[in-house]
């Protein structure tokens, strides 16, 4: 998007990526698939800089972390990003304190030239509502059979028991 050539009353955006890019999404996301994919955005200018403000949706598919099988995932995020040029009048001197308040909402993204990438703004969305541990429904590790019985396991707990009980009370 320029930001230079954007319409005082702004410009909508809908993005519906074919087969061949959803598929190049999924391997920059690591998933297995992204089912479908659909985003509605309006930009307006804001202080030399844009406003995009809008809905993400999709259908995404990712390996359960518990079986492997595919799990699939529904995704609605509402997108508000302001991007602004980079200040020149308030560049901190080399060495000075900065205070960043990472709590503020309206905290924006800064662009470089007069472009602002989209795409990337929407890789960024639903890359971060993707769920991290994704599960089947009812699935657990219990559900593969696996049993904690309380002994620890692995190679330090077989260690453990070489020990002298005299070396453990140390």
């Amino acid at each position: 998007m320029r930001v230079d050539r954007l319409p005082a009353s702004g410009r909508s955006i809908e993005v519906a990526p074919d087969a061949a890019a959803r598929a190049e999404l999924a391997r920059i996301l690591n998933i297995l698939e992204v089912q479908s994919l659909a985003a509605s955005l309006t930009v307006t200018p804001l202080r030399g800089g844009i406003r995009a403000l809008g809905k993400l949706t999709a259908r995404i598919v990712q390996a359960s972390v518990v079986s492997f099988e595919p799990v699939p995932q529904d995704i609605s995020e509402a997108i508000d990003r302001v991007f602004l040029p980079q200040s020149t009048d308030h560049v901190p001197t080399p060495g000075s304190e900065v205070f960043v308040d990472l709590e503020d909402d309206d905290f924006p993204d800064h662009i470089d030239g007069p472009e602002v990438d989209l795409s990337a703004l929407l890789i960024e969305t639903i890359a971060l509502a993707i769920d991290p541990y994704p599960r089947l429904p009812g699935e657990s590790l219990d559900s593969l059979g696996l049993k904690d019985d309380g002994e620890p396991a692995g190679p330090f707990a077989a260690l453990t028991k070489l020990k002298k009980s005299t070396d453990i009370d140390r």
